[in-house]
């Protein structure tokens, strides 16, 4: 029974196919599917200009951190809210929540992480004055205790060649100057800018 089924969906599928196909001059060739573009981000919906497109890589003292998407929302927008209720962040008393996909490969000798053995911030965005223009890390309750989430990164460790590709949240008060990437590790500080200061 199940074989029919498949069989009659596959040739209902085709038909509606080879109908659509013959819309229109006989003489006009089937256009090419073009693939949508692929949206990485919408800085622009915040006065933020880019002047290098994503993915955009920077790497200090052989730690890569690799910027592939980011969406900032409105704390209190259905977006930013149902991604705190399917992780569990806490964006009360910010303006916006960031979510960003990212790529982290460890080019070094040494393991990399970032948790109870190594508190500091490798990576860090910066949209305006120092003093209060970075981004905080946001905590999902829901990986708490699953270092390298693939679903929503909080603890993480890299062994020497190992890479993760893995999304992060933040939370963010503040204005739109610009926007930067910064990587710090083994005494390295290196930064790039996707949006540079305004004039």
């Amino acid at each position: 029974m199940k074989k029919i089924m498949m069989k009659t969906m596959l040739a209902t599928a085709l038909l509606a196919g080879s109908i659509s196909g013959q819309v229109g001059s006989a003489h006009a060739t089937a256009a090419k599917p073009t693939a949508a573009p692929i949206m990485r981000d919408n800085l622009s919906k915040y006065g933020l200009v880019k002047d290098v497109e994503l993915p955009v890589t920077v790497t200090a003292g052989g730690l890569s951190y690799t910027l592939e998407k980011i969406m900032i929302f409105d704390a209190k927008s259905k977006d930013a809210q149902a991604l705190a209720k399917q992780y569990g962040y806490n964006l009360d008393g910010f303006q916006y929540f960031l979510w960003t996909k990212i790529t982290v490969e460890n080019k070094s000798g040494n393991v990399v992480q970032q948790n109870v053995k190594d508190l500091s911030a490798k990576w860090r965005l910066n949209f305006g004055d120092l003093s209060k223009g970075e981004a905080f890390g946001a905590m999902p309750e829901a990986s708490y205790y699953k270092p390298n989430s693939k679903q929503a990164l909080w603890d993480w460790s890299l062994k020497p060649g190992e890479k993760l590709s893995t999304y992060q949240g933040y939370l963010y008060s503040g204005d739109f100057n610009y926007f930067k990437v910064s990587v710090d590790y083994k005494g390295q500080f290196v930064s790039k800018y996707i949006v540079k200061p305004k004039a």
